[in-house]
């Protein structure tokens, strides 16, 4: 296996955020979830984002949050989206790699515009989030540059990715050439929601070609389809290599075999924004796991990360992750 240029490639909804503080009645008000992810149409974007109050502008994208942590940490990422070559798209691509991240994509020229995900912030913290995708739904294997995959020591991906076929099949084949490199790749489950539409696929997934999972409590009892965390843990076990399970202020279980590494959570002052908790977790872990550290330190890295992101609104570190470790 040849040297590696790369820590992280991070494969994802190429998506610009705009988050906006909302009470419960504003949910209710438009049929909202709370701490939700839902796919919308432009019209239902438009609608929203008309209603929502200021809002604050950031790229994001579930992988791309990742992404900008494993830069923070001092990793070298690359990325894999699909944008628009329009403003946001500019936008989208001028953060990341103003980061260090390497995003070589070629934009649409034509179609749907850059996706864009309003985040509604309620008082507790918690976000509920309505995706317009956009420009993302034309990432397909085209756009997979087989020799960056096979430079990367580990390939990442979000769940939400399923929701486009042709992303999908991006995916599959970046994961084979990852493989046939000698290389790991990994999956973040992304919602419960997403879980439940694509339970089946994820599981094989789990079991045959992913070498690292992410997820929440919700989303690992969603895909076993048990009713507490233990059964998930248990049933994770059987088929997953390694899995890092987050339980938000329980922190988090790294499962490897017959092993099993409970780290507390960091300590957080304010919980201000829970957006990208997550993604940041994963962040950290990778970029411990990439750089040799136990599977516990990999966690104790994830939790750093992730109450940094959380003691501020926005899915994306204000502080160099490198400082806090």
């Amino acid at each position: 296996m040849t040297s590696a240029a790369f820590d992280v490639l991070g494969i994802g909804n190429a998506i610009v955020d705009v988050l906006s503080r909302a009470d419960d009645a504003f949910l209710s008000k438009h049929g909202l979830v709370k701490g939700s992810m839902m796919l919308i149409d432009e019209q239902r974007a438009e609608t929203l984002y008309a209603a929502m109050g200021p809002g604050v502008e950031v790229s994001g994208g579930s992988c791309g949050n990742t992404m900008a942590g494993v830069a923070s940490f001092g990793g070298r990422g690359a990325y894999f989206g699909k944008v628009r070559d329009d403003q946001l798209g500019e936008v989208f691509g001028h953060d990341l790699r103003a980061l260090g991240v390497s995003f070589d994509t070629k934009s649409a020229t034509a179609g749907p515009a850059t996706a864009r995900c309003l985040i509604l912030v309620t008082p507790d913290a918690q976000r509920t989030m309505n995706t317009y995708l956009g420009a993302c739904t034309g990432l397909g294997p085209n756009d997979i540059d087989t020799k960056i995959v096979g430079s990367a020591q580990v390939t990442y991906v979000e769940g939400y990715l399923w929701d486009a076929p042709e992303a999908k099949k991006a995916v599959l084949k970046a994961f084979d050439a990852a493989h046939a490199a000698g290389r790991q790749v990994s999956i973040t489950l992304s919602d419960s929601f997403c879980v439940h539409r694509y339970r089946e696929e994820f599981r094989e997934l789990v079991r045959n070609k992913v070498d690292i999972l992410f997820g929440n409590e919700a989303e690992i009892k969603s895909l076993y389809e048990v009713e507490t965390f233990e059964e998930a843990l248990e049933a994770t076990r059987k088929e997953a290599k390694i899995a890092a399970l987050t339980r938000s202020e329980k922190g988090s279980i790294v499962i490897k075999g017959s092993e099993t590494y409970a780290v507390p959570a960091a300590p957080v002052t304010k919980v201000v924004d829970t957006t990208g908790a997550g993604d940041l977790y994963a962040s950290g872990f990778l970029f411990g796991l990439t750089h040799g550290k136990p599977m516990a330190e990999c966690a104790r890295l994830g939790g750093i990360a992730a109450a940094e992101v959380i003691s501020h609104v926005g899915a994306r570190p204000e502080q160099a992750l490198r400082g806090l470790i």
